[in-house]
């Protein structure tokens, strides 16, 4: 059997289109019909059914699918194994939350770039959920969230430590010289808010809405830098990570709110599949992230 019907299988199955898999494979939707039912002919079973407008796979697909995860994922080791190039060289597909992308990551890329220099990196913005599942169906190597800690049957969780949030206003809100700012006080505020399903935003409405206190009104950017700069012009206040505001609360142009709460805490994560093959470059990166209190600062000037 060639190896490549597994691999048309598998894109099918993930897409749930014979199409959309011959857009991402490159083949004609006539070759990836006919590697199908090369695969059925070679079980003698149907792999697929019709549902309405889309497929869907069958039991014996599904079952199917579970051991072609597996084959494919060994013929990988087995090729990464048996070529010392492919330790060295080749493309690591990470999922990430921005502030991360943007704020905590860019000093261990450098020093990763400069140990690993034919190791491309591509990075990939999304939300805590998405990036978990771009993990899970294989579109990422590894993903960086910023999430309460989470165990999954499928998935490894390294803990990277808390990332602190807080509560950013322009410099002459009314609440900027508060000596402490509880939920409760948040009440009839306008909101900036990131994207939905960010977990943090999560956290703070969960919050806000437990005090009783009401938004005003609220709007919805997925840019960090689009954040800061509405609530630098007081059209709103904003939970964010830290480090992402620092240089705007060292000028003046925003402000941090004495506000803490046990239910908003959020963890820097790196999520890895369990049965994920880990090839030296990508050990390496995660023995550089591991490393506590690392002076990566200084490291990456070194780079």
């Amino acid at each position: 059997m060639d190896t490549r019907y597994l691999q048309t299988f598998r894109e099918v199955a993930k897409w749930q289109s014979f199409t959309r898999a011959g857009e991402v494979l490159g083949y004609a939707q006539s070759s990836i019909t006919t590697q199908i039912q090369n695969l059925e002919n070679e079980f003698g079973v149907i792999l697929f059914e019709r549902w309405g407008r889309k497929i869907r796979l069958t039991h014996a697909g599904e079952v199917l699918l579970g051991y072609t995860e597996q084959l494919l994922a060994m013929l990988d080791e087995a090729k990464a194994q048996l070529s010392d190039h492919a330790e060295m060289a080749g493309t690591l597909s990470v999922g990430t939350v921005e502030s991360l992308a943007a704020f905590y990551l860019p000093p261990y890329l450098q020093i990763f770039r400069k140990e690993h220099p034919q190791m491309r990196v591509q990075l990939h913005p999304g939300i805590c959920a998405d990036l978990r599942l771009g993990v899970k169906d294989g579109t990422y190597d590894f993903a960086f969230i910023l999430d309460q800690r989470h165990e999954h049957p499928d998935l490894i969780h390294v803990d990277l430590g808390e990332e602190e949030l807080v509560v950013i206003t322009a410099p002459g809100h009314r609440l900027a010289q508060a000596k402490r700012v509880e939920a409760s006080d948040f009440s009839g505020e306008n909101w900036i808010f990131t994207e939905a399903g960010c977990s943090y935003r999560t956290m703070i409405e969960t919050v806000l809405r437990e005090a009783g206190a009401s938004v005003n009104s609220s709007l919805e950017f997925g840019s960090m830098e689009a954040i800061k700069q509405c609530v630098s012009y007081d059209l709103g206040i904003a939970l964010v990570p830290k480090i992402a505001v620092v240089e705007e609360v060292k000028n003046g142009s925003l402000a941090i709110l004495p506000f803490s709460h046990p239910d908003v805490r959020v963890y820097r994560q790196l999520v890895y599949h369990k049965k994920k093959w880990m090839p030296q470059a990508l050990r390496y990166f995660l023995e550089l992230l591991s490393a506590k209190q690392l002076d990566v600062q200084r490291l990456a000037k070194q780079a």
